[in-house]
C-alpha cells in the first residue's frame, strides 16, 4: 500500500508544485514508483510545469466511473520517466468544478495500490475538495513562505488541522520563492504559528530561469540545476527520504 503524502499551502506563489515536482524527482532516483495527483482542479499546473500534454484527466477517471466505463487507473496516466506517473487535473476548470467529491477517497484508495508514493497536489484555498484530501492523506507537507498573511493563514490551518485529529503534518518554510520577504526570524515563526518548522528552503535555492526549465517540463532535481554533490539537492533529498517514514 502506497503512501499519501498531499501538499497544500496557504497562499499561492510560495513554490507547492515545484517543491511537490522536485520531491518527485528525488524519490524517482531513490527508484520508488511515484504517482503526481493533480487535485489542484481549476489550474491544470502540474501538467503545465512538466509540458504534458494530454486529453484524459482526473475528470475522465470520474465521468467514466460515473458512465460504467472505467476499467483501469493506467488508462489515465500520462508517463513522465521509468518511476514518474502522472493524472493531471481537466484543461477546462469548469470540468473540475462538476467532479462529485465522493469520488476523490475512491480513486486515492484505488491508485496507492499501483505505487510507493502517491504526491497530490492541491488549491491553496481551504474548500471542501481539499478537507477530503487531506482526509485520506497519511502526511500533509505544508508549504510557507516568510510572509505575513501567510503566517496568519498557516496558524489557523494548523489549529483547524489539530482539532481534527491529524496526526502527521509537516511545515517546509520556503524563502526561495521571493528574495525580498524576510520578515520574521524562524524562532519568531515558530512561536506565532505554534507550530515546528520541519523543513527550510533557504534563499540558495532561488532559480533566476525557472520559467525556462517550465517550458522545457523539466524536474530541476532531474536536470542537474541542483547538482547531486551540492547543498541544495541533499537538502531536498534528505526532505524527500524524511517524508517516507513515518513521524514519530
Amino acid at each position: 500500500m502506497g503512501k499519501v503524502i498531499t501538499i497544500t499551502s496557504r497562499k499561492g506563489g510560495v513554490g507547492k508544485t515545484t517543491t511537490l515536482l522536485n520531491l518527485a524527482g528525488c524519490l524517482s532516483t531513490l527508484e520508488k514508483k511515484v504517482l503526481i495527483l493533480d487535485l489542484d482542479l481549476y489550474s491544470s499546473s502540474i501538467a503545465v510545469s512538466l509540458n504534458l500534454k494530454s486529453e484524459k484527466s482526473f475528470y475522465n477517471i470520474v465521468d467514466d466511473i460515473v458512465n460504467n466505463r472505467f476499467t483501469e487507473v493506467s488508462d489515465y496516466v500520462i508517463k513522465y520517466n521509468k518511476f514518474i506517473d502522472v493524472i493531471k487535473s481537466p484543461n477546462d476548470p469548469r470540468k473540475g468544478a462538476r467532479i462529485n467529491l465522493k469520488y476523490i477517497e475512491q480513486i486515492i484508495n484505488m491508485v496507492k495500490h499501483s505505487y510507493d508514493y502517491v504526491l497530490i497536489d492541491t488549491t491553496h484555498s481551504l474548500i471542501d475538495l481539499n478537507i477530503v484530501i487531506y482526509d485520506n492523506s497519511d502526511t500533509i507537507l505544508n508549504i510557507m513562505s516568510n510572509d505575513p498573511v501567510d503566517l496568519v493563514n498557516t496558524k489557523t490551518f494548523v489549529n483547524i488541522v489539530s482539532d481534527i485529529g491529524f496526526k502527521d503534518l509537516r511545515i517546509l518554510l520556503n524563502e526561495s520563492n521571493s528574495l525580498e520577504e524576510k520578515y520574521f526570524s524562524l524562532y519568531d515563526i515558530r512561536s506565532f504559528i505554534g507550530y515546528n518548522i520541519d523543513y527550510k528552503l533557504g534563499r540558495e535555492f532561488f532559480v533566476k530561469t525557472i520559467d525556462k526549465y517550465v517550458l522545457d517540463g523539466s524536474i530541476l532535481t532531474l536536470n542537474g540545476v541542483y547538482p547531486k554533490d551540492k547543498k541544495e539537492y541533499k537538502t531536498l533529498l534528505k526532505i524527500a527520504s524524511d517524508l517516507m517514514r513515518e513521524k514519530e
